[in-house]
């Protein structure tokens, strides 16, 4: 038997005028996830318990089968470990964004404009980092490279009291509004500050303003984290693991678990991405012995927070019509009996452009019991109305890995 995880990151939404009150799940044309559906079996899960911000971190470690009381210990810590950062005991990271933020001369002033920095690529994103290493690296503080607009600040000896706000809920806001708090805050905001003043007078960016584009002119820190580890994912349900992810966070919670890691140099943790090159990869894992692979997808997610309707919705169908065939044609191709689950770990509603925690819409498919013959339109409405509930993500995996459950 093998297991396919495809896990459309912030797929699900909300009804939204400009969709004619449709949602982008019922309006985008996905006829392997209907097909699905009306073979297979619906419902909701809810990922995100109520004391968490439904963020990625908290909902996949829930849905992988890591309950979040017991085992969450901060965003940035598991994007650090599949970043190389050496992370000791004592030692506090941040997630690092280069951000665009506005031109007014003080920094408390500014607007965020952007949380990715105009969508600034790994490359890109590697030289302006290095500019700010040379700058503000120091025995207290250093900053590494992750992807794209992500990266880590390691913070030795931070205070873990310092309360922080994501980038992408802030857009359009005053930074003086969602500066950190705490006991070493402070320290928190002097070191943006610097790293703006770097950052501002790259090359990189005088050409990207020049042009008319947003710039990657700040660095914004928050998701606070600290060391932490997790159960073997092999030993906790007896199946060889992989994981497939553009984004360091899914990977650190990979590498934390010991699963397989499976690179794809194309897959880029944005909306641009490489969907057939991930399906292709999960297919050939599969062949190779693997028997559970979790296929991770972070573009819908990034058009939502973006609000850009015709991205998420295209994002979905290349979902659906790049990356789910290769792994059917593998599973076909070897004989084999299969089971695949397509789920978002939560909502990323275009209206809002930030996460909510609304139970969201899974679908399962076995292959020994349920026909791709038939087709109905899978979206957050007809997975209410199925009447099945999970009330938190270790449960559905737990169906999902469980043979008997169709």
């Amino acid at each position: 038997m093998k297991y396919i995880f495809i896990l459309a990151d912030g797929m699900a939404d909300r009804p939204n005028e400009a969709l004619d009150g449709k949602t982008p799940m019922r309006v985008a044309d996905k006829p392997h996830i209907n097909a699905m559906a009306a073979g297979g079996i619906t419902g909701l899960c809810k990922t995100v318990p109520d004391e968490y911000a439904p963020g990625s971190d908290v909902a996949n470690l829930s849905i992988l089968g890591y309950p979040p009381k017991e085992f969450y210990k901060g965003r940035s810590s598991l994007e650090a470990i599949s970043a190389g950062v050496p992370l000791g005991e004592g030692d506090l990271t941040l997630r690092a964004n280069l951000v665009a933020v506005s031109e007014e001369e003080v920094f408390e002033e500014k607007t965020m404009l952007d949380y990715c920095g105009g969508e600034v690529t790994s490359e890109d994103a590697r030289r302006l980092i290095a500019d700010v290493q040379k700058a503000l690296d120091d025995e207290t503080f250093s900053v590494y490279p992750s992807v794209s607009f992500r990266n880590i600040l390691l913070w030795h000896g931070g205070a873990t009291d310092m309360e922080f706000h994501p980038a992408h809920e802030i857009m359009g806001h005053r930074l003086g509004d969602e500066l950190p708090s705490g006991s070493m805050a402070d320290a928190a905001v002097a070191y943006m500050k610097k790293a703006h003043e770097v950052l501002k007078n790259h090359p990189y960016n005088k050409e990207k303003i020049a042009r008319g584009e947003l710039p990657a002119n700040a660095l914004w820190l928050w998701g606070p984290g600290v060391k932490a580890s997790l159960p073997s994912f092999t030993e906790r349900y007896g199946l060889k693991g992989g994981v497939i992810s553009g984004v360091d966070l899914i990977r650190g919670i990979g590498i934390s678990a010991g699963m397989d890691i499976c690179y794809l140099s194309t897959a880029t943790g944005g909306v641009v991405t490489d969907f057939r090159g991930k399906g292709e990869l999960a297919a050939a894992y599969l062949k190779g012995g693997g028997e559970f692979i979790y296929v991770h997808v972070e573009a819908p997610d990034e058009s939502g927070h973006q609000g850009k309707a015709d991205m998420k919705i295209k994002a979905i169908e290349r979902i659906d019509k790049e990356l789910i065939p290769p792994i059917l044609e593998a599973c076909e191709a070897m004989g084999e009996d299969y089971r695949i689950i397509v789920s978002p770990d939560h909502a990323t509603p275009l209206a809002l452009r930030t996460h909510t925690r609304e139970p969201i819409p899974f679908v399962i498919f076995d292959s020994r019991f349920h026909s791709l013959d038939g087709s109905v339109v899978h979206d957050e409405e007809s997975a209410k109305a199925s009447g099945i509930l999970f009330e938190d993500g270790i449960s559905l995996l737990r169906k999902f890995l469980d043979p008997s459950y169709h």
